[in-house]
């Protein structure tokens, strides 16, 4: 696998566009995205678990799984078509038949997503003409891949996206990604909102099955805030251009295209987490020698999901009291006397805490180490041979003012 310029068009027959329609009026960004692929392509996707779901995530759940083929997606900021009721609906409908009008393709191969403020309804004739203005600007350009990417912002300070380059059955094989997420961020499906395209052929059970397993130890492992949206989207397309011979069972061309997934997923997942609302720095907290992966995961999570040790870690302070603390509160059952817990940075690595006591630990050299702008907790517990990885942020004074201030 070769990490490659580029986004979701990256992969042979996919196009990209983002404009600025003016959802929201004080606001110079672009704010409508859309991706197209030249033939319908095999779509997987994974969606909030919040029983409040938008309205294009449940018109997108039936696409994915009655026709579990696609050929676009259309995305909107600033208005997310939560909690509106039957004309939400409605209106998420309208965006497909809008966008396959303007592309001449099927409605039912239209996906729709929305991002922004819950509880308004859409702008729809800012939005049709949105729809026609990204219709008539598709490119297969990197700078097409990254409007779209810009486009699909909302609170985020930079664009997120990736492509990578690899080999499935000796044919050469693209992927590219993009998503979008920096509050409300805590996934207990997938994504906020993530895109992935590829040319590779995946038969459209596995592609499913490939995601959902991908999603488990990435997106799923990301807390910016604690809240769950309402409009937690990600959505993978394979129209199989690349003429790889169609992957139809489990074998190594699975495990390679699966292995390429994960890394897509992990990368996208990491730069969310570390451009949480007002976040200063990425931090991971890995807990190793877990008696159950399921254990290492709750574990993992309490600790990047606790405020306060989110504010030790913008405040440097190496207050290991706290990363114990929520883990006793996580549910899991451990021994505290067995744990330890080290901190490592690009600044070094240094022991807080050992058999679940404190360490003659230098706090100067500790306030070094949490010093850069990615840091990792690694949690030894000694009672297993299971690990995960957790991804989260440190908690400011910028992301109550973010919140704040966000409707105006």
């Amino acid at each position: 696998m070769e990490i490659i310029e580029g986004g979701v068009t990256a992969p042979k027959g996919f196009k990209a566009a983002g404009v600025r329609a003016g959802i929201k009026a004080t606001s110079t960004k672009q704010d409508m995205a859309m991706v197209y692929t030249e033939i319908p392509a095999a779509v997987a996707g994974t969606f909030t678990r919040n029983l409040v779901k938008a309205a294009p995530v449940v018109y997108d759940m039936r696409v994915v799984e009655d026709e579990k083929i696609a050929q676009a997606v259309v995305v909107n900021t600033g208005v997310a078509n939560a909690c509106t009721g039957d004309d939400g609906y409605k209106n998420a409908v309208e965006m497909a038949e809008l966008t396959a009008e303007a592309l001449d393709i099927n409605e039912k191969q239209v996906l729709v997503c929305s991002t922004g403020v819950i509880g308004y309804k859409l702008p729809m004739d800012i939005i049709r003409d949105g729809i026609k203005q990204l219709a008539g600007k598709l490119s297969g350009s990197n700078e097409a891949a990254e409007d779209a990417a810009i486009a699909i912002l909302t609170t985020d300070t930079h664009k997120k996206e990736t492509a990578f380059k690899f080999a499935v059955g000796g044919k050469t094989c693209y992927m590219g990604g993009m998503c979008k997420g920096s509050g409300m961020i805590h996934p207990n499906m997938g994504t906020m909102l993530g895109f992935i395209t590829t040319d590779c052929a995946v038969g459209q059970s596995l592609l499913q099955k490939a995601l959902r397993e991908c999603i488990e130890d990435t997106f799923n492992m990301v807390s910016v805030d604690g809240d769950t949206s309402t409009n937690d989207t990600v959505l993978l397309l394979a129209n199989g251009m690349a003429e790889n011979a169609l992957i139809t069972e489990e074998n190594e061309d699975y495990e390679t295209f699966k292995a390429v997934l994960h890394e897509m997923c992990l990368y996208l997942a990491k730069q969310i987490a570390g451009d949480g609302e007002g976040a200063t720095r990425l931090f991971m907290a890995k807990v190793e020698g877990a008696a159950s992966l399921e254990d290492a995961r709750a574990l993992a999570k309490s600790i990047i999901t606790s405020n306060l040790v989110k504010c030790a870690v913008y405040g440097r302070d190496a207050n290991v009291g706290r990363i114990l603390c929520a883990m006793g509160y996580s549910g899991v059952q451990f021994t505290p006397e067995e744990a330890d817990v080290t901190i490592i940075s690009e600044k070094g690595t240094i022991k807080l805490c050992e058999n679940g006591m404190y360490t003659d630990f230098s706090e100067d050299e500790a306030t070094e180490i949490l010093s850069p702008s990615e840091i990792t907790a690694v949690v030894t517990l000694k009672a297993g041979d299971y690990s995960a990885t957790a991804y989260g942020c440190d908690l400011t004074y910028d992301y109550v003012k973010i919140n704040a201030d966000y409707r105006s």
